[in-house]
């Protein structure tokens, strides 16, 4: 029944070029009709929003055919791999909803194979062992326009090539003293042709195999081999691998084993970010983020931290489209995607950011208990109960003493009307000794509350408001876009850092929130009314102290700035 119901929505899904592959695969029983797909990132650095891309597409195409989806990690390169990255990789997969079951796999488990089968090509004469170091065969590499020299030590006997390739797995040599190259073609007009390294010495500890190994593969000779014991039928990747797919199926077609299908799609870019992990490391190790999970980074871990759901980010990757050409996607289409997300979800209510304190002079000493909405867009959230006393917070914002045309708030003899209460009109300003002003003094009229009051006097302007006596005091971050610029790395003359936003940033140590969010839970998500959607912090909130970070305005205040 699940099946029928899978293939009758695939009927009717928008096919992407990947999709449509599929299809014709399926049609003609290339792989038996099964689809299975993985997500094989390289544990060196947290997920970001393009791997985010590469998890929703790989798993959606399993889910989509009814078939198998692994996440398999390509720990070769115990330099940079950390068990750190491996848990955060696997949070993130989990929580985007890619569900790969138990099938998760790691390229270390595959060594003993991955090195008999490297054998196996020495023998057939189809791999050697290289003394040249990485300058030289940079040099003897050749260029776009003229062909590779070979190496000196290309024509070895097998049998030394042998003897030499176990001297190296048993730690005989030093770094970069001997490497594994495939023998191909040196004058191939396919630079990745050109005698690729297969095995690099590389004497560290792996954070799974400890020093049981000091040859490591390279990701082109692992790549295929790990897709081909997994049993993947397609192996989508990103352009970048495109040059590459040649010798992907070179290396399969030499050894004669299962043999899936390589597919490049463009990768998906974000302006105004970074998307390199180097890059991103960078700002870490630097400090010019608070971590990986500093709800300005472009990663996995720092969308959820800020408030942003997994369907927001779904839905981005499927309105951001699968093409075959790089692109850039905006970042207001991200910030679109969990705006029609939060606004369907999120419950409001009210806090004030910057306080201004009103004296409502003519209210009795009493507290009467309003009833607010959850959410418009959502009836069966219900309603909630909101005290309203004689001293309230209002918005500095929300009063100026010489407003501009079209001002419609609070301004010396005039009337505004208070989210669910009452009509108040400004009596007095109070002022301390450097001319600001700390207090508004108000009268209200009774008989204009809000559902319940008999008056039909209209105000233009209504804004919102929390008791003071009431009020929850909260920690509030407001986050904005880490850099000034589109494209932050695009700039040659310019290091990429030279474009940090100085107002990425804003910290207000004390805002005053409603009672309702007296228990928020840290990761819960609300609309704070006319100031945008915030979460509760998952770092920093504690049972003493609240901390809520701005996860996206209510409006693309960027939109205005361009223009």
């Amino acid at each position: 029944m699940e099946e029928k119901k899978n293939s009758e929505e695939l009927q009717n899904k928008p096919k992407n070029f990947i999709y449509e592959i599929i299809d014709g695969d399926m049609e003609t029983g290339k792989f038996g009709n099964k689809v299975h797909t993985r997500f094989p990132p390289e544990p060196n650095g947290y997920l970001h929003i393009g791997h985010a891309a590469s998890i929703c597409l790989n798993y959606g195409i399993a889910r989509d055919y009814n078939g198998k989806f692994n996440l398999r990690f390509d720990d070769t390169n115990p330099e940079k791999e950390e068990v750190e990255y491996v848990e955060s990789i696997i949070e993130d997969v989990k929580w985007l909803g890619g569900n790969f079951e138990d099938r998760i796999f790691y390229a270390s488990d595959y060594f003993d194979k991955m090195y008999n089968w490297a054998v196996e090509l020495i023998k057939n004469g189809k791999a050697y062992v290289d003394d040249l170091s990485a300058d030289e065969i940079r040099a003897y590499r050749g260029t776009l326009t003229e062909p590779g020299k070979e190496s000196p030590s290309r024509n070895r006997p097998a049998e030394e090539n042998l003897s030499l390739f176990e001297k190296m797995k048993n730690g005989e040599f030093k770094n970069g003293e001997k490497v594994l190259r495939a023998k191909i073609d040196m004058t191939s007009p396919n630079l990745n042709l050109r005698d690729p390294i297969m095995y690099r010495i590389v004497h560290a500890e792996h954070h799974r195999q400890g020093n049981k190994w000091c040859i490591y593969p390279t990701y082109d000779w692992a790549h295929g081999l790990e897709d081909s014991i997994e049993g993947i039928t397609h192996s989508i990747c990103t352009l970048e691998f495109e040059n590459h797919r040649p010798l992907y199926d070179w290396f399969l077609n030499e050894l004669g084993v299962y043999h899936p299908q390589q597919i490049e799609f463009a990768r998906i870019n974000l302006n105004y970010t970074v998307m390199s992990k180097r890059k991103l490391l960078k700002l870490v190790q630097e400090k010019y983020v608070d971590g990986w999970d500093d709800p300005r980074m472009p990663t996995v871990s720092a969308l959820r931290r800020r408030g942003y759901t997994p369907e927001a980010i779904r839905n981005f990757t499927d309105n951001s489209g699968i093409a075959k050409r790089d692109k850039v996607s905006e970042y207001a289409l991200l910030e679109f995607s969990i705006r029609e997300d939060l606004n369907k979800h999120a419950n409001r209510v009210m806090a004030v950011l910057h306080p201004l304190k009103v004296v409502i002079t003519n209210y009795p000493g009493t507290v009467e208990e309003l009833d607010a909405v959850n959410n418009p867009e959502d009836p069966s959230a219900g309603t909630r109960k909101i005290p309203f006393s004689k001293e309230i917070f209002v918005e500095q914002s929300d009063f100026m003493e010489n407003p501009p045309k079209g001002y419609h708030r609070l301004v010396p003899g005039g009337e505004v009307r208070l989210r669910y209460a009452y009509i108040i009109k400004c009596e007095e300003v109070i002022k301390n000794e450097n001319g600001e002003v700390t207090e508004l003094r108000c009268s209200y009229d009774a008989e204009t509350r809000s559902g319940t009051g008999t008056s039909n006097k209209k105000v233009k302007g209504t804004i919102h408001w929390v008791s003071a006596a009431h009020a929850v005091e909260a920690e509030v971050r407001l986050y904005d876009r880490l850099f000034t610029a589109e494209s932050p790395d695009s700039d040659k003359e310019k290091d990429f850092l030279e474009f940090i936003n100085p107002n990425s940033l804003e910290l207000i140590p004390k805002a005053y929130l409603e009672p309702s969010l007296k228990n928020a839970k840290p990761g819960e998500r609300f609309q704070f009314e006319r100031n945008g959607y915030f979460c509760v912090d998952t770092k920093y909130t504690t049972k003493d102290k609240l901390v809520f970070n701005r996860t996206v305005t209510l409006k693309d205040s960027w939109g205005k700035k361009a223009n």
